[in-house]
């Protein structure tokens, strides 16, 4: 009677909102990443090279990647020693579906400081709906539709670091902020700008904590530095930093590629600030963590980071709704009446503007019966990969990918070096085994004669002459 007394006081108080709402879209997120790999219909190599990465350290090996490379140091790519936070779950339960069920984990957790800060600020309802606008936000679905993903652990740092902020707990939110150094290399900068804002918050009220919150800043940007001019060079065979060509593609800089696509660009920022805070966010300072993020996008010359496409938003949702609390509180107590009438129900407008967005998201396949079916392409792709042995070496296009790693040594199809595998799993529904089997001779032109051996619905495994 105690507990239950307990747990009434719990559900009244709205104490528990927060993690129910969490626990809600835990299971929309999982479902959403499990039931399209369970379809084979996963669009990047990404589940299959952070699964390589995972399992080493799962083993207490370096973490390494043969998509990218036979035994390619993944530390000389992307600096993420987070991700052998999974290890422990990945010995327990090893496969694919543990790094999704891990993703919709962290993704689903930031739910808490979201509801909880603008519960805090603004009352229950509001701290409710701009929670679930948030778990609804598009970023987040496209980020949980694009297989795995290091940033899933940046997304509830920032949740909390900023929490931290609206709570003026400036201590924790430096603390929560600074662990994003071993995310990602440029989320070192998301830390300095959320250390810049305890110091926006504090410059006249405590200047002690403004110098520290300033201090931190410059450390968060030198850790940065160093990561991207020494640690990653370090483990890189060639000693580089290999995405810095990115900036300099075609040619061109960052002050070139920041005018060029200025369209989609725009289209990007606008999808960013308008369904997700009505422009009201402009009013917070919170909305400064979100610049180095748009920052190295924007003055980039790939194409792929400048749209609302994969998973480059996601870090930006968490940002977008806690700067929406702020902004919201704030013009609470603005002598302007229409601002004060548009703040009230900005909340619940951003409820609905997610759910409305969702109908068109991923979210809305958990309506439809045959996406808890694997289908007959998946089916189909099971007979055929079936045929490959345990501890073989294949190399494999996108769609075998993530269902191979598990079990098999996989590289990047043409991409192992002088290393010429045993097998290739292939899949592509315009092809012909003929056209298969000479493309893959192609790709492998010193090594054996390669034999389709299995092909159903545009899969193929080929198995190299002799072995």
């Amino acid at each position: 009677m105690r507990a239950a007394r307990a747990a009434a006081r719990a559900w009244r108080s709205g104490r528990l909102d927060p993690w129910l709402l969490a626990a809600a879209f835990f299971a929309i997120y999982a479902a959403i990443s499990v039931t399209r790999w369970l379809r084979w219909e996963n669009r990047s190599w990404d589940l299959g090279i952070f699964e390589q990465v995972v399992r080493s350290y799962a083993r207490l090996e370096a973490p390494v990647s043969d998509l990218k490379g036979p035994d390619f140091p993944i530390l000389g790519d992307h600096f993420s020693p987070v991700t052998a936070l999974i290890a422990p779950f990945y010995r327990l339960f090893p496969g694919p579906v543990t790094l999704l069920v891990a993703q919709a984990a962290l993704f689903a957790l930031a739910v808490v400081p979201v509801t909880r800060a603008a519960a805090h600020l603004l009352g229950r309802g509001a701290g409710a709906a701009l929670g679930a606008a948030y778990g609804l936000s598009w970023g987040v679905q496209r980020a949980v539709d694009f297989d795995f993903h290091e940033i899933a652990f940046a997304v509830p740092l920032i949740a909390f670091a900023l929490e931290a902020v609206l709570r003026e707990r400036w201590r924790a939110a430096l603390c929560w902020a600074v662990p994003l150094l071993f995310v990602k290399e440029d989320l070192g900068l998301t830390a300095a700008a959320i250390a810049f804002v305890v110091a926006v918050r504090t410059w006249h009220s405590r200047p002690r904590a403004a110098t520290g919150a300033l201090t931190t800043a410059a450390l968060c940007v030198a850790g940065c530095a160093l990561t991207l001019a020494v640690l990653i060079p370090a483990f890189n065979a060639g000693g580089e930093y290999d995405y810095w060509t990115k900036l300099g593609e075609g040619g061109g800089g960052p002050a070139d590629a920041l005018l060029t696509g200025t369209e989609e660009k725009l289209r990007t920022l606008l999808w960013v600030l308008v369904p997700t805070t009505g422009l009201l966010a402009l009013r917070s300072p919170l909305l400064i963590a979100a610049l180095p993020t748009l920052g190295w996008r924007f003055v980039s010359q790939d194409p792929h980071y400048w749209s609302t496409d994969w998973h480059y938003s996601a870090v930006l949702m968490p940002v977008t709704a806690l700067a929406l609390a702020d902004a919201v509180a704030r013009s609470r107590r603005s002598p302007r009446p229409w601002l004060r009438t548009y703040a009230h129900h900005l909340p619940a407008a951003a409820l609905a503007a997610a759910l409305a967005l969702s109908t068109a998201l991923p979210a809305a396949a958990l309506t439809r019966a045959e996406t808890y079916r694997p289908g007959p392409v998946a089916e189909a792709g099971a007979r055929v990969l079936d045929t490959i042995p345990d501890g073989a070496e294949v190399a494999a296009n996108v769609r075998p990918i993530s269902q191979l790693t598990q079990r098999c040594r996989v590289f990047w199809i043409g991409g192992s070096g002088d290393l010429v595998p045993d097998w290739v799993a292939y899949y592509d529904p315009a092809h012909s085994a003929e056209s298969v089997a000479d493309y893959v001779e192609q790709l492998y032109p010193e090594g054996p004669r390669w034999q389709v051996t299995a092909q159903e619905a545009g899969f193929f495994v080929l198995r190299a002459a002799g072995r």
